[in-house]
C-alpha cells in the first residue's frame, strides 16, 4: 500500500514519547528530590502515578478504537499525555508532579497498545512480521539511547529539561499524526461495556493466558524496581556523578534492547522457543541472586542487572506470544488486559519497594527477587490451551507459538 509507505515510521515517531518519558527522566530524580524538597520514596512513586495510570489507559484504549476508530484514540491518547508531560515540566511541588505523571500514564499507554494494532490492520502474514520487528528495533534503539540523553539533558537543563524534552517529542508526534495518520480501523461496530468485560472475564478465567501473562508483567515489574530506584542507588549509595551512572544504565538498558533485537536468532541458536525460555528464566534468577549477594557497588550491581536484563529479553517475546495465541480472537483485548496488568504489577511492586526504601541495594535486590522467584516457575510451564481448544499450529520463533 503505496499510501502506507511512510506508517511505519510515522508509528515509530508515536512511539518515542512513550518510550523515553521514563528511562530520560531518571537520571534526574535526585535533583527532583532537592529542588521540590521531597524524599526519595515519594520521588519514586512518580514511577508508581505513571503506571497507575498506565494501568487504567490500557484497559479502555483498545475498546474505544474498536468502537470510534484507531485515529481519533491515538490523537486524544497522545493530547492527553501531552498536558501531562508539560505538567511535569511546570511542577511547583512534588505532589503535582505525581498527578501530572499520573495523567502522562494514562496517554502514553495508548501509543503502546496501538501502534502494534494498526500494524495488524494494515499488514498481513510476514510483512506483518517484520514490520513488528523493524519497530521493535528502532523501540530498542530509543531505550537504548534514553538513559544518556537524560543523563546530558539534567547536566545543562536540569530536571526539568527532561519532561520538556518529552513535551516537545509529543508536541512533534501529535502533529504528525495529526497531518499523517490514516484510519486502518474498517468494519467499526457498537462495542458495549458489556461485552468488553465479558471479553475480559473470560481472558481472566483462563489459566493459560493469566500464566502467561504474568510471566513477562511480573519480571518487568522487577526490572522497574531497579529503574525507580537506580538513581538513588548509583550517585548516593555509591557516589557516582550524574553521567557515570547514565553510562552505567545505559549498559543495563542495552543488555534488554540488544538482546530484544536479535531475540529470534537467539531462539534458533539455543534450539528454539522452549529452550530460550528456560536459558533465559536462569538468567533472570542469576541476574538477582548475584545482585542480592553481590549488588555492594555499581560494577557488580551493574553486571547482574544486565544478565538479568538479557534473560528477561530471551523470555519476554516467547511468553508474551503464548498469551496472545490462547484466544486468537482476542488479541486486542489480551493486549490491553496484559499492559494494564503489568502496570498494576510495576505500581504495586515499585509502591512497596519505595516505602521500604534504606537508601542501598537491599531493598531493592529483594523485591526483584520476590518477582522474579514468583515468574519463574510460571515461565516454565509452558503453553497450555483451554479445554476444548486445539493448540495453535507451530509458527515461527518470534511469538513462540505452538
Amino acid at each position: 500500500m503505496n499510501e502506507n509507505r511512510f506508517l511505519p515510521a510515522l508509528l515509530v515517531v508515536a512511539l518515542i514519547g512513550t518510550i523515553v518519558e521514563l528511562d530520560m527522566s531518571v537520571p534526574s530524580f535526585p535533583g527532583i528530590a532537592r529542588a521540590l524538597d521531597a524524599s526519595e520514596s515519594s520521588v519514586q512513586l512518580t514511577v508508581t502515578c505513571n503506571f497507575l495510570g498506565y494501568c487504567l489507559g490500557a484497559l479502555v484504549h483498545g475498546p474505544l478504537s474498536d468502537r470510534f476508530g484507531r485515529r481519533g484514540v491515538m490523537l486524544a491518547g497522545n493530547g492527553i499525555m501531552l498536558v501531562g508531560a508539560l505538567g511535569c515540566a511546570v511542577a511547583p511541588g512534588i505532589e503535582f508532579l505525581l498527578v501530572s505523571r499520573f495523567v502522562q500514564g494514562i496517554g502514553a499507554s495508548t501509543s503502546v497498545v496501538l501502534v502494534f494494532v494498526i500494524i495488524a490492520d494494515v499488514y498481513e502474514g510476514a510483512r506483518m512480521l517484520r514490520m513488528f520487528g523493524l519497530t521493535n528495533a528502532a523501540m530498542s534503539a530509543f531505550m537504548t539511547a534514553a538513559p544518556a540523553l537524560g543523563g546530558l539533558v539534567d547536566r545543562t537543563l536540569g530536571w526539568r529539561g527532561n519532561y520538556a524534552v518529552v513535551f516537545a517529542v509529543t508536541l512533534v508526534s501529535l502533529l504528525l499524526m495529526a497531518l499523517f495518520l490514516p484510519e486502518t480501523r474498517t468494519g467499526r461496530g457498537e462495542v458495549s461495556t458489556r461485552q468488553v468485560a465479558g471479553d475480559y472475564r473470560r481472558l481472566l478465567g483462563s489459566g493459560a493466558f493469566v500464566t502467561a501473562s504474568l510471566v513477562p508483567s511480573l519480571l518487568f515489574a522487577a526490572y522497574m524496581v531497579f529503574i525507580a530506584a537506580s538513581s538513588f542507588l548509583y550517585t548516593g549509595a555509591y557516589g557516582l556523578s550524574t553521567p557515570a551512572f547514565a553510562g552505567h544504565l545505559l549498559v543495563v538498558v542495552a543488555s534488554f534492547a540488544v538482546t530484544s533485537l536479535f531475540a529470534t536468532r537467539i531462539m534458533e541458536l539455543l534450539g528454539g522457543p522452549g529452550r530460550s525460555v528456560t536459558c533465559g528464566t536462569a538468567a533472570t534468577l542469576t541476574g538477582v541472586a548475584v545482585f542480592l549477594v553481590l549488588g555492594d557497588g555499581p560494577v557488580s550491581t551493574t553486571v547482574s542487572l544486565a544478565v538479568f536484563c538479557a534473560g528477561f529479553a530471551a523470555v519476554y517475546p516467547v511468553v508474551f506470544g503464548r498469551s496472545l495465541q490462547v484466544f486468537p480472537e482476542l488479541q486486542g483485548a489480551a493486549s490491553s488486559l496484559n499492559m494494564s496488568g503489568r502496570a498494576l504489577l510495576v505500581a504495586v511492586f515499585t509502591g512497596t519497594a519505595g516505602s521500604l526504601s534504606t537508601g542501598d541495594a537491599v531493598v531493592t535486590a529483594a523485591v526483584m527477587a520476590v518477582a522474579t522467584v514468583v515468574a519463574a516457575p510460571l515461565a516454565l510451564r509452558g503453553p497450555r490451551t483451554p479445554a476444548g481448544r486445539q493448540a495453535p499450529p507451530r509458527s515461527d520463533a518470534r511469538t513462540g507459538t505452538g
